[in-house]
């Protein structure tokens, strides 16, 4: 075993615990690293330290750490460690953003904290901490996706959250379910029945069967697969749905 895999399976075993466990919401600062940011305004920092609460991003910037203990906060040491960003905005990278407001997944105060923590070393700039992820996930000492471990040095965190199972689901018994129904577009162009056998069938200026195929309804999100073979997606809201230009309501 060499010297950097002993690190890494002793690093910061202390803080995972108390992250895990954290209940209270207690500040989180992954203190002493040298930052990429990926936003413009703010750039590259070194000796510097990110905070977050929950799911979000509170403050970046050297010198958080004076307030760590009036804050209560767990303290992560990132000494020769480098965060980048976990969410890579390609477009970004290649300046093809016009103006700051526009960019996506930078560790900016007011976004979520999905991040990598990675020695100095493999991550010169972005894509070589991403490629380190792909490429030796075992030297990566943390992996953050809105706030919760994913992986911790270099392994795999206790209760972690996994990626849906590949493949077609097998479509839920919705019956009684308040979203099954017929809806209907507010001009009564498009009529779109959704079954609770997880079926949907759709009615395009009287015409019958337009469209039809299956459905699967996550939160607020619906997720169509047409007999065809496409895929296509729809919103609930409030009391409105939300798909492909129409707003419908139940007839």
């Amino acid at each position: 075993m060499s010297i950097t895999d002993t690190d890494t399976m002793s690093w910061n075993p202390k803080a995972l615990d108390e992250i895990l466990s954290n209940d209270e919401g207690r500040p989180v600062l992954f203190t002493n690293a040298r930052i990429l940011t990926m936003d413009p305004l703010i750039g590259i920092m070194t000796g510097a330290d990110l905070l977050f609460v929950g799911s979000l991003i509170v403050g970046v910037g050297p010198a958080i750490v004076t307030a760590a203990e009036d804050d209560n906060a767990i303290v992560v040491d990132c000494t020769g460690m480098t965060i980048a960003p976990a969410v890579v905005d390609t477009v970004a990278l290649t300046g093809g953003r016009g103006h700051r407001s526009e960019y996506v997944a930078t560790l900016t105060p007011g976004n979520a904290p999905d991040f990598l923590v990675v020695p100095d070393e493999l991550a010169t700039d972005v894509p070589n901490a991403v490629a380190t992820l792909i490429s030796r996930p075992e030297q990566v000492r943390a992996l953050v996706a809105a706030g919760r471990p994913v992986l911790w040095a270099g392994a795999d965190v206790p209760g972690r959250a996994t990626a849906p199972q590949a493949g077609i689901p097998i479509s839920p018994d919705l019956t009684g379910s308040p979203r099954v129904g017929v809806w209907i577009d507010v001009k009564d162009f498009l009529h779109q029945e959704l079954t609770a056998d997880g079926r949907y069938d759709e009615t395009r200026g009287g015409r019958p069967h337009a469209y039809q195929g299956r459905y699967w309804i996550d939160g607020d999100r619906i997720d169509y697969l047409d007999d065809l073979g496409f895929w296509a997606y729809g919103e609930f809201q409030g009391d409105e749905l939300h798909h492909a230009g129409y707003v419908m309501k139940l007839g």
